[in-house]
C-alpha cells in the first residue's frame, strides 16, 4: 500500500495531544511508574532533610518542661459549702476554661515574676536561642530597620536623673517579663477531667521547676485571696443591705395596723366582725323561711278544710299532734263514731223514724258542729302563727342586706390591708434572710478554705523536652519525602517527550518501528554535531573517527538492538511498498540534532550489507551533517549533479565494505533556494535515474521545524522514517507540525525513538509493556559486536 495514494478526505485525523480516559482517571499503574522514576529525586529530598534536621539539632539549644497538675476538687467545699452564702456547684466547661484564663492572667504572672526575680534573671530574661531563631530575629530587624516604628514619645530618656532612669529601667524589665511569662507559661484542660496541667519550659530545668512550682502556689493562694475577698465584700455589703431591710419591716407593719385601725377592721378568731354578723343573720334568716314555710304549709292546710263545710270537716280534719286542741277534737272525733254507730243500729232494727234515732241524728250533728267550730279557731290561730313568722322573716332580710353591705365595704379594704400584710411579711422575710446570710458570711470569713489542690507537684525534668531527636528527625524525613513528591510531581508535569511507543502510537497515531540506543560515550556533544552544527574542521578533530565509526554501527555489530531495530523500519516500509521496484525513502526529524543523519546512514548501511543496492543521498544542502559525519571531502555533490543535469554516478562514492552508493552535500556559501532545488524536476530526473540502479534510496532530509525542505521533496518520496530524538522531542510540537503538514504525515512509514538510555526506559513502560523486558533480550543480541560499538544498552 502506498500512503501517496490515500486520498485527503479519508486520512485520519491526528490523536489529541494529551488524551485522558475515564477509565484512567486514577490510573495505579501509571502513580507507581511515576514514583519509580522519580525515586532518586524522592530519595534526594529525604536526605536533605535529614540533614537540615541534624543540623537543626545541632544548633538548637534543648530545653526542659517541668509540669505541675491542679484539681478543682469540690469535696474541699464541703466544710465551707454548708455555712457559704451562696452553694458551688461542680465546674463546668465554661468554668475549667475560665480558670485556665486566669493560670493566663498578668496578675498571676507578675506575682510569680516577682517571687522568683525572673526580671533580674538573665537565664530568663536572655535564654540562648537556636540558629533559626537568630536568623528570623536579624531579618525582623532588617525589616523594622527600612520600617521603623513611629515614636511613641518625645520625653528624652537620658535627661533623666538616674534613680528616676533606673527605675524606668526596671519597670521596663518587670513588665516584659511579665509579658514574657505569660506568652510561655502552658495550662491546658487534661481530657474530660477537672485538672489542668501547668507546664513551663526553658534551657534551665531548675528554672522549669521553680517557675511552674511558683505557678501552683501562686494559684493556689490566688483562689484563697479571691474566696476571702469575695466573702468579706459581700459580709459589708450585706451588713448595709441589713439596716434598709429592718428599717423597711418596720414600716411595712405598722403600715398594717393603722389601715386596720383606721377602717375598723377588728378580727374575732381570725375573721372580721362584720363578716361574723353577716354569718350569724345568714344563718337566721334561712330558719326564719324554714318557719314560715311551716306555718304557711299548715295555714293553707286547714284553711281549706273550713273552707270545704262542716259536712266535710269530719273527714278532711288533720290534727297536727303539737296542738292543744288535738284532745279536743279527738274527743269529739270518738263520740261522733259512737252515736253514728248507735245511729245505724237503731235505724236498722227499728228505722231511722224511731225518736231514738232522731235523737242521736240531733246529737251527731251537734258534734259535727262542734268539731268544724274547733276547726275554725285552730285555722285562725295557724293564720297568726303564719303571719308572725312571714314578719321575722322579712326583718330578719332586711338586717342581712344591710351586714351585707357593711362587709363588702369591709372586703374593699381588706384587699389592701392584705396588700400591706404581704408586703410587711416579704420584707420580715427578706430580713431574715439576709440576716442569716450576713453571720453565714461572718463565719465564713475566719475559715477560708479553697477548692484547689495539687495532685502532681513539679519535679527536676530528666531529660530535654524540645528538640525531640526522634520527631525532627522524622520530620524532616516526611517534610524532605514530601518535597521530593512535589518536585518529582513538577517532573512529571513538565513531562512533555516521547518515552515509549505507547506514547508515539497515542499521541501521533503513527506506527512505532522500534528504539534506538545511545551510542558512544560522548552523547550528548556528539549527537548536536551529529546534523553538521559544527563546521568542516571539527571532521579532523579528534572525536571524528567516533562519530564515522557511529555512521557504521549497523555495519560493524549487525546483531545488536541498534540493527535489529533498523531492520524492523526495513521490515515496515517494505510491507508498505510492496510490488514497487525502488523505493525512496525519507529520513527526517522534526528539530534538529534529533540523529537523523545516524539513522540514514546506518539504514542505508544495513541495507547495502544485506545485499540490496542501495543509495544515500545527503539531501540537508543547508546543513549537510551528513557528509561531514562520514568524512566524505568532495568537489561536487547533489547540488551540482541537480543543476548540471547529471547522473549520480558523476557526484557519489562507493563504500568498498559493503558497496553503499553515497551522493554528499557540498555547501556553497549561503544559499537559500535549496527547497526549489529539492522539488525542481533536475530533482525529479536525479531521482528517476538513480530508480534505474538501485533498490532502496535513503535520502537524509532536513528537519521539518526549521525549513521546508522535506516538505518540497515529499511528492519525489515514497514514504518517511520519522526521527523522535527520546525524552527531548516535545509531543505538542510533533503533532502541531504533523498536522500542518497533512502530505508529509501520510506518508510517514512509522517513527523511531533515537538515543535511548534503555536503564531508565524501564521505568517509562507499562506493567507487561515490551519495555520491561529488554533485559531479558540482551542474549539475542551479539555482546561483543555492541561493546565495540558502544551501545550502552
Amino acid at each position: 500500500m502506498n500512503y501517496a495514494n490515500f486520498p485527503l478526505d479519508k486520512r485520519k485525523p491526528l490523536p489529541s495531544s494529551d488524551p485522558v480516559s475515564a477509565d484512567d482517571f486514577i490510573d495505579v499503574e501509571r502513580l507507581l511508574g511515576m514514583a519509580a522514576r522519580q525515586a532518586k529525586v524522592v530519595a534526594a529530598c529525604a536526605a536533605i532533610g535529614l540533614f537540615l534536621g541534624v543540623l537543626y539539632l545541632q544548633t538548637t539549644p534543648p530545653t526542659y518542661m517541668a509540669t505541675s497538675r491542679v484539681l478543682i476538687d469540690e469535696g474541699l467545699n464541703k466544710v465551707v459549702d454548708e455555712v457559704s452564702a451562696a452553694s458551688v456547684s461542680m465546674q463546668t466547661d465554661s468554668a475549667i476554661l475560665s480558670q485556665i484564663e486566669i493560670l493566663h492572667s498578668a496578675r498571676l504572672a507578675a506575682v510569680v515574676v516577682d517571687k522568683q526575680k525572673l526580671d533580674q534573671n538573665d537565664a530568663f530574661m536572655d535564654p540562648p536561642t537556636s540558629a533559626v531563631s537568630k536568623a528570623s530575629g536579624f531579618v525582623r530587624g532588617v525589616v523594622r530597620y527600612f520600617r521603623p516604628n513611629p515614636a511613641v514619645g518625645t520625653a528624652d530618656v537620658t535627661q533623666l536623673d538616674p534613680a528616676t532612669r533606673d527605675a524606668m529601667i526596671a519597670s521596663s524589665r518587670r513588665d516584659y517579663a511579665i509579658l514574657k511569662l505569660q506568652d510561655e507559661v502552658q495550662a491546658e484542660r487534661i481530657g474530660r477531667s477537672y485538672v489542668i496541667s501547668i507546664a513551663y519550659q526553658a534551657t534551665d530545668p531548675a528554672l522549669a521547676t521553680a517557675v511552674t512550682k511558683a505557678y501552683a502556689d501562686a494559684y493556689l493562694a490566688d483562689q484563697l485571696d479571691a474566696s476571702f475577698d469575695a466573702t468579706e465584700r459581700a459580709a459589708v455589703w450585706l451588713q448595709g443591705r441589713l439596716t434598709e431591710l429592718r428599717e423597711s419591716s418596720q414600716a411595712a407593719a405598722l403600715a398594717v395596723e393603722k389601715f386596720r385601725a383606721e377602717h375598723g377592721l377588728a378580727v374575732d378568731d381570725g375573721q372580721l366582725i362584720s363578716d361574723k354578723q353577716l354569718s350569724d343573720l345568714n344563718g337566721q334568716l334561712i330558719e326564719a323561711q324554714a318557719d314560715t314555710a311551716r306555718a304557711s304549709a299548715r295555714y293553707q292546710q286547714y284553711k281549706s278544710i273550713v273552707e270545704s263545710g262542716s259536712d266535710n270537716a269530719f273527714r278532711d280534719a288533720a290534727i297536727s299532734a303539737d296542738q292543744p286542741s288535738n284532745s279536743i277534737i279527738s274527743t269529739l272525733k270518738t263520740r261522733y263514731l259512737t252515736v253514728a254507730k248507735r245511729q245505724q243500729d237503731i235505724e236498722a232494727n227499728f228505722g231511722a223514724e224511731h225518736p231514738q234515732a232522731v235523737a242521736l241524728a240531733k246529737e251527731k250533728a251537734d258534734i259535727s258542729a262542734q268539731i268544724f267550730g274547733e276547726l275554725k279557731q285552730l285555722t285562725e290561730s295557724y293564720r297568726n302563727e303564719y303571719e308572725v313568722a312571714l314578719a321575722r322573716e322579712t326583718a330578719l332580710r332586711a338586717n342581712v342586706a344591710l351586714a351585707a353591705g357593711k362587709s363588702s365595704i369591709d372586703n374593699q379594704s381588706q384587699v389592701k390591708l392584705r396588700e400591706l400584710e404581704q408586703k410587711a411579711t416579704a420584707l420580715s422575710t427578706l430580713y431574715q434572710t439576709f440576716l442569716g446570710r450576713y453571720e453565714e458570711a461572718s463565719q465564713q470569713q475566719s475559715f477560708p478554705v479553697g477548692k484547689i489542690r495539687v495532685i502532681s507537684d513539679a519535679t527536676l525534668p530528666k531529660s530535654a523536652a524540645t528538640p525531640r531527636t526522634s520527631i525532627v528527625l522524622g520530620l524532616s524525613l516526611v517534610l524532605g519525602v514530601m518535597l521530593g513528591a512535589g518536585v518529582g510531581g513538577l517532573n512529571e508535569f513538565r513531562e512533555r517527550f516521547f518515552r515509549t511507543g505507547e506514547d508515539v502510537r497515542d499521541r501521533v497515531g503513527l506506527k512505532f518501528l522500534g528504539y534506538l540506543p545511545i551510542i558512544g560515550s560522548k552523547v550528548a556533544k556528539d549527537d548536536k554535531r551529529d546534523d553538521g552544527q559544527s563546521d568542516i574542521k571539527s571532521a579532523q578533530s579528534p572525536s571524528a573517527a567516533e562519530r564515522r565509526a557511529r555512521m557504521r554501527v549497523s555495519i560493524d555489530a549487525p546483531a545488536s538492538m541498534f540493527s535489529e531495530t533498523l531492520r524492523s523500519a526495513k521490515i515496515a516500509f517494505d510491507v508498505v511498498m510492496e510490488g514497487q521496484g525502488s523505493r525512496v525513502i525519507g529520513v527526517i526529524s522534526v528539530l534538529p540534532g534529533e540523529g537523523k543523519s545516524t539513522v540514514a546512514a546506518n539504514l542505508a548501511g544495513l541495507l547495502a550489507a544485506n545485499g540490496s543496492k542501495t543509495l544515500l543521498v545527503d539531501g540537508d544542502l543547508r546543513n549537510p551533517g551528513l557528509s561531514r559525519s562520514l568524512g566524505m571531502e568532495a568537489e561536487q555533490g547533489l547540488m551540482e549533479a541537480v543543476v548540471s543535469g547529471q547522473t549520480w554516478q558523476s557526484v557519489g562514492k562507493i563504500d568498498r565494505q559493503t558497496k553503499l552508493a553515497i551522493v554528499p552535500a557540498v555547501p556553497r556559501g549561503h544559499f537559500s533556494h535549496t527547497s526549489e532545488l529539492l522539488s525542481s524536476a533536475g530533482m525529479r530526473r536525479f531521482i528517476d535515474n538513480a530508480k534505474e540502479t538501485f533498490q532502496y534510496i535513503i535520502v537524509d532530509l532536513p528537519p521539518l521545524g526549521p525549513v521546508v525542505d522535506a516538505k518540497a521533496f515529499a511528492p519525489l518520496a515514497d514514504g518517511f522514517v520519522l526521527v523522535t530524538e527520546w525524552g527531548r522531542t516535545p509531543r505538542a510540537m510533533v503533532q502541531s507540525i504533523l498536522s500542518s503538514e497533512s502530505y508529509i504525515a501520510n506518508k510517514i512509514v512509522g517513527v523511531v525513538l533515537n538515543k535511548v538510555d534503555l536503564k531508565k526506559l524501564a521505568k517509562y513502560g507499562s506493567i507487561g509493556g515490551s519495555e520491561k523486558f529488554f533485559d531479558r533480550y540482551s542474549s539475542y543480541y551479539l555482546e561483543k559486536s555492541e561493546a565495540r560499538t558502544k551501545v550502552n544498552s
